[in-house]
């Protein structure tokens, strides 16, 4: 590691906090910032804008699959949400040159590969979503179980950038933050409602052991190089053992509370 990398974490480590940036340059204490950090932290923002982009287009079409009006308003409302975070993601990419209106059309979003892959933590090319946000959904029953369990590891993930060393996205994260985790309390009432419409737990059951490893899997690898670069610039506080553990235990619980059991 490089003498100027290692003073600019020595800065972050000190409570040091980046401001966007004047012109093209950032800066930590009057310094220049590392090019690394600026790579990380594009990085890191694109592949949340590139997750809610893909996590809309595919819930998209199960909107008028909700049993009722109440339902389809409520799902009418997790995908603007998701591509109002979308576009506020966006919105602090364009210092560093990325045009919005250009980007969300450089993708087919609604693009999904087989329902029988499983690409683990294993990444493919094209857009940055999570490997998760390549499957697709079957059915109004395996969508509701998918918003709970990915809104609660979405939830998880943002509160490690609330307090990110690069300001504007902390406050960013810091409104996006509530209504993800508004997201994954309406997927667990939706689909307790499920449970409840239709007598039986079977289709929920079989929704959670399809999608809690994928969900699990968004946590990363615990030797993940990019994940040690987040903690040391400051850009998260945990590692992916620590929110992968935190994710299992929420999840558990919500499961409990439905009648649900976690996969073996």
């Amino acid at each position: 590691m490089q003498k100027q990398d290692q003073d600019f974490i020595q800065r972050i480590a000190a409570g040091n906090r980046i401001l966007a940036p004047q012109g093209d340059l950032l800066r930590c204490g009057g310094e220049k910032v590392p090019n690394d950090y600026r790579n990380e932290l594009m990085r890191l923002v694109v592949v949340f804008a590139d997750s809610e982009l893909a996590g809309a287009a595919g819930f998209c079409p199960f909107i008028n699959r909700g049993p009722g009006v109440r339902e389809r308003i409520v799902a009418a409302k997790i995908v603007t949400e998701k591509y109002v975070h979308a576009e506020m993601a966006l919105k602090r990419l364009e210092p560093f040159g990325v045009n919005p209106m250009l980007y969300v059309r450089s993708h087919a979003w609604d693009s999904r590969l087989d329902r029988n892959v499983d690409l683990g933590t294993r990444r493919i090319g094209g857009d940055k979503r999570l490997n998760v946000f390549h499957y697709p959904l079957e059915g109004w029953d395996d969508a509701i179980v998918f918003n709970m369990l990915m809104g609660q590891a979405t939830s998880i993930q943002l509160a490690e950038m609330e307090q990110s060393s690069y300001l504007p996205l902390a406050e960013t994260i810091a409104q996006i933050l509530p209504r993800e985790r508004e997201h994954a309390h309406l997927g667990e009432s939706g689909v307790r409602q499920a449970i409840e419409r239709s007598g039986s737990k079977a289709a929920a059951q079989a929704a959670v052991d399809y999608w809690h490893p994928r969900v699990a899997a968004t946590f990363g690898r615990v030797d993940s190089h990019h994940a040690t670069i987040y903690i040391q610039y400051g850009l998260r506080r945990r590692g992916s053992a620590e929110m992968l553990a935190d994710w299992k235990a929420q999840s558990a619980a919500a499961l409990k509370r439905l009648g649900l059991s976690v996969p073996a």
